[in-house]
């Protein structure tokens, strides 16, 4: 009730909101379309338009502590705890998830599809010396791949420039590379359901715990941050967190496929 009075009374307020904020944001909400989707509705419930400032998760919260940016919304949880703990956010809060899946080519080499938990199919990729393309960009995918070898006892730097490939660039990009190596590749659902480029590539390994890909929201803090425009970016952040923004976020498909989870906590 009292996140609903909020947003109600952000919404009577409008004309007191900055026109337009800046959002650093993850690739897999831009390269899924979730922004068009979304922010037209958010524009003509509360007057604010957004420019999304789309790159990986590292280099949204360092743009975001260099006061470039209204708000985050990124997924790599202990990064934005650590954001807000080092006084950057006024708060984060849980705003929607889905999974991560590990795709390669059909004929499946490594035999990934296989593998009855994600360190086998990892440890499956290694022992065969199958491609591997990787973001190695830090974005929240990149930190959950790395994590996962880690689990998996593997140091996959060791066969990095041989079957350990690091592109270096955004989703989109890693999966086109992957797909023209026959390589595999760690993936958030969103962005493999929405790319075009699949061509021999297909979901091999998914539905494990491990691969759950929780998003928050946080306002940038004004304290550290004087300049930013801390009511539009509450009103963003609200509302994304409002029944409205939930409903929203929820209804918005992809070839017939919910990409998106809401969970506002």
């Amino acid at each position: 009730m009292k996140l609903l009075i909020t947003f109600v009374a952000l919404v009577f307020s409008a004309n007191t909101l900055a026109d337009t904020i800046i959002v650093q944001s993850t690739t897999s909400t831009q390269n899924s379309g979730l922004y068009d989707y979304l922010l037209p509705k958010l524009e003509k419930d509360t007057g604010i338009k957004v420019n999304v400032v789309a790159v990986g998760t590292g280099q949204a919260i360092k743009n975001a502590r260099r006061c470039d940016g209204d708000v985050l919304l990124v997924h790599a949880k202990s990064a934005e705890e650590k954001f807000v703990a080092d006084g950057y956010g006024d708060y984060r809060r849980d705003l929607m998830y889905n999974d991560f899946v590990i795709i390669g080519p059909k004929a499946d080499p490594a035999r990934v599809g296989q593998a009855p938990n994600v360190t086998d199919a990892l440890r499956r990729i290694t022992q065969a010396g199958a491609k591997f393309a990787s973001r190695g960009d830090d974005s929240g995918t990149h930190k959950k791949e790395r994590s996962l070898w880690k689990e998996a006892k593997i140091d996959p730097d060791a066969g990095s420039g041989q079957w350990y490939l690091e592109t270096g660039s955004g989703m989109g990009a890693t999966l086109n590379t992957g797909i023209s190596l026959g390589a595999y590749v760690l993936t958030d659902r969103a962005t493999w359901i929405a790319f075009a480029n699949k061509q021999d590539g297909t979901i091999l390994f998914e539905g494990n715990p491990a691969l759950f890909n929780q998003y928050g929201v946080i306002p940038v803090s004004r304290e550290k941050c004087p300049n930013v425009h801390r009511e539009s970016a509450e009103a963003f952040a609200t509302w994304l967190l409002s029944e409205a923004g939930q409903s929203a976020i929820s209804g918005y498909q992809v070839q017939g496929k919910q990409l998106f989870f809401p969970n506002a906590d």
